[in-house]
C-alpha cells in the first residue's frame, strides 16, 4: 500500500506460519515484530464477520466460526458468551492473537453496541491501532462517531473498511466525503468497488493494479493481475456499463483524493479506505497485508511521571480489562495485561503499583477468544492474561521495579441507576460476590449507599441490565431483577479543600455513595437537583468521568 507494487497472489487464506525466532534466554535475538490492533464498528456493520475472516486468511482458523485445535476439536468464535451467541451481538472485548507473513498480530475484537462502549473505550487504551468498519450503504453512524473521537484523543493511526459493497449502497465519494468531514481525516483510497449491490464485480487495488474477485459458490476469492486502468482483461471479466462507470470514478479516485502516506498514517491524520465485502471475502486479504505493511509497531504508553517506550528494557504492563469466568467450570478470574515494555518471562514477579506488593505471574496465558494457552514469554504489544483471585483490578500498573502508574484508563457515569430485586434472599452473600466480580469486569458500577440503603447497580444503556441479569443467572445461578432507583444520575465528588468536602458529605449524606474503591458519588434525583447542588456548592468538583487506579 506504502511501497511499490507487489508481484500477483492469490486472495485466499494463508498456511499457517510457523512459529518465528523468538529471543531466548541468555541470547539477543530479536522476537518477531507485534501489531496490536482493534476493530471498531457500529452494530451490525458486519465487524464479527470481518473478523473471523481475517483470521481465517492469515491461516489462523480453517472455517469461518470456527477454530481448529488438538484433536480436530472445535473452538469458539469472538463471540463465545451463550448471550453473545443468541443475540446476534458482541457484548465483551475477546482478544485473538495470530501469525501473518512474520508479524504477531493482536487483534482485539469489540463490542459495536453503545450500552458497552465502556469496555470499548478502555480496550482502545490497549492498542496501537484500529481497523474501523462502515456500512457502505449506512455511513459513520453514531456509535463509530463516538470510537473515533476516542481514537483521535490518542491519536490511535485508523484504517478504514467500507464493507457491504456487494449490496446497494451509497456513492463511494460520498463515503470519503463523510469520512473526511465529519471525521477531520484525510482519506486515501486503496480499494475501489467494482459496481454495487445487483452491479457488483468486486473490487479493485488502486496501488498494486489488481481485480480483487469476490468468493462464489465453490471458488475462493482471488486476485487477477492488471497493467492499469485500461487493461483490455478487465472488459472480459466485467460488462460495459459497469466497467465504464467504474473507470470513471476511479481515475477520479486517484486524481483527486491523496495517496497513502505512512507518515501520515501512523500520525493520525489520514486513514487509507479499503471497499470490500467482508461476506464475500473480497477485499479482506488486501486489507490484511495493508495493515501488516503500514500498522505502527508498539507504541510509548502515557504513564505518571513519563511516558514509557516499548524500548525499556524493564518489564511494564497494565490491565485494561479484567474477565470472570471465562471457563463456566471453574469460577476463574483472568486479568488482561497490555505488555508495554520488557521481555516478560513466565514465572517473573511484578510490583502492582497499587498496594506496592509484589506478585509472582506463575501461568500467564496468551488468547484465542475463550480459548488459551501458557505464554512462556511476552514482549511489549503482546496481550497476556494473568489468573488471579480478584487480586488485579482494571487500571492497575505492573512493573519489574519502575516507580510509575500508567494514566488514560477511566471509569465513566452511568446513564441508567437501578436497585438489584434478590428473588431469594437467602442468596444476598453470593450476590454480592456476583456484583463485585462483575462491577470488576465493567459490566455494571456498584454504589453502596452511605445512608446502609439497598447497593445501586449503574449501566451505560438498558441491554447492559439483560446482560448482568442474564451473566448472574448462568454464572452464579442466582435471579435477579430490576426495580427503578430514586436517581436518575451519579457524578463522583472531590475538592482540593478537604474540609469543605466533609462538610458536603455530611450535608448531602442522604444522597452520598460509595463505588467499589470507597470514592464519594452524589446521587441526583435529576439533572435539575444536580446542577442546584453545584451552583450551591462551587468549591466541590462534580465529575462525570473518574480515573482507574
Amino acid at each position: 500500500m506504502f511501497a511499490d507494487k507487489q508481484a500477483v497472489t492469490p486472495e485466499a487464506p494463508a498456511a499457517t506460519l510457523a512459529t518465528p525466532e523468538r529471543g531466548r534466554a541468555g541470547d539477543r535475538a530479536a522476537p518477531a515484530p507485534r501489531r496490536t490492533f482493534a476493530i471498531i464498528s457500529h452494530p451490525d456493520a458486519g465487524k464479527t464477520t470481518l473478523t473471523e475472516k481475517l483470521l481465517l486468511f492469515s491461516g489462523a482458523i480453517r472455517l469461518a466460526g470456527a477454530v481448529k485445535t488438538r484433536g480436530d476439536r472445535r473452538r469458539t468464535r469472538s463471540d463465545w458468551m451463550e448471550i453473545e451467541r443468541q443475540r446476534g451481538i458482541s457484548v465483551s472485548s475477546s482478544v485473538m492473537s495470530f501469525e501473518y507473513r512474520g508479524l504477531v498480530c493482536n487483534l482485539l475484537d469489540t463490542p459495536g453496541h453503545e450500552d458497552f462502549s465502556e469496555d470499548t473505550y478502555r480496550t482502545l487504551t490497549a492498542v496501537d491501532s484500529a481497523i474501523m468498519v462502515i456500512d457502505a450503504a449506512k455511513g459513520i453512524e453514531a456509535q463509530t462517531r463516538k470510537l473515533l473521537e476516542v481514537c483521535r484523543l490518542r491519536d490511535v493511526p485508523i484504517i478504514t473498511f467500507i464493507n457491504k459493497i456487494d449490496r446497494e449502497g451509497r456513492d463511494p465519494f460520498e463515503l470519503l466525503d463523510e469520512i473526511a468531514s465529519a471525521l477531520a481525516l484525510d482519506v486515501a483510497p486503496v480499494t475501489w468497488p467494482v459496481g454495487m449491490g445487483a452491479d457488483f464485480h468486486g473490487a479493485y487495488d488502486l496501488r498494486a493494479d489488481q481485480l480483487l474477485l469476490p468468493a462464489e459458490a465453490g471458488a475462493a476469492a482471488r486476485r487477477v493481475g492488471c497493467r492499469g486502468l485500461a487493461d483490455p482483461a478487465l472488459d472480459e471479466r466485467i460488462d460495459a456499463g459497469t466497467l465504464a462507470s467504474f473507470r470513471e470514478s476511479a481515475e477520479l479516485a486517484l486524481s483527486a483524493c491523496a495517496a497513502p502516506d505512512l507518515e501520515a498514517y501512523r500520525g493520525g491524520h489520514l486513514t487509507p479506505v479499503y471497499f470490500g465485502s467482508a461476506l464475500k471475502d473480497c477485499a479482506v486479504g488486501a486489507l490484511l497485508d495493508g495493515l501488516a505493511e503500514a500498522a505502527p509497531p508498539p507504541r510509548a504508553q502515557p504513564a505518571e511521571p513519563r511516558a514509557v517506550g516499548a524500548e525499556e528494557p524493564e518489564v511494564t504492563g497494565f490491565v485494561f480489562k479484567v474477565q470472570a469466568n471465562m471457563d463456566p467450570n471453574h469460577r476463574d478470574r483472568v486479568a488482561f495485561m497490555r505488555v508495554c515494555s520488557g521481555r516478560f518471562r513466565r514465572g517473573m514477579k511484578l510490583r502492582q503499583a497499587r498496594t506496592g506488593k509484589s506478585l509472582a505471574v506463575h501461568s500467564p496465558i496468551f488468547f484465542f477468544a475463550q480459548d488459551r494457552e501458557l505464554a512462556e514469554e511476552a514482549w511489549p504489544g503482546d496481550i497476556i492474561g494473568i489468573p488471579n483471585h480478584g487480586t488485579l483490578r482494571v487500571g492497575d500498573t505492573l512493573t519489574e521495579r519502575a516507580e510509575l502508574r500508567f494514566s488514560g484508563i477511566p471509569s465513566f457515569a452511568p446513564e441508567i441507576l437501578r436497585r438489584v430485586r434478590l428473588d431469594d434472599p437467602m442468596r444476598a452473600k453470593q450476590l454480592r460476590r456476583a456484583l463485585e466480580d462483575l462491577a470488576e469486569e465493567g459490566v455494571t458500577q456498584v454504589f453502596r449507599p452511605l445512608s446502609g440503603a439497598q447497593p445501586i447497580v449503574g449501566v451505560v444503556g438498558p441491554l447492559q441490565l439483560d446482560v448482568l441479569s442474564a451473566r448472574i443467572k448462568a454464572e452464579y445461578n442466582i435471579a435477579v431483577g430490576f426495580e427503578d432507583a430514586p436517581y436518575e444520575t451519579a457524578r463522583w465528588v472531590s475538592a482540593e479543600d478537604r474540609p469543605e468536602l466533609e462538610r458536603f458529605t455530611g450535608r448531602q449524606r442522604a444522597s452520598l455513595a460509595e463505588d467499589r474503591d470507597g470514592a464519594p458519588v452524589f446521587l441526583a434525583r435529576n439533572a435539575w437537583e444536580l446542577n442546584r447542588t453545584m451552583e450551591d456548592w462551587p468549591a466541590i468538583r462534580f465529575s462525570a468521568t473518574r480515573e482507574r487506579t
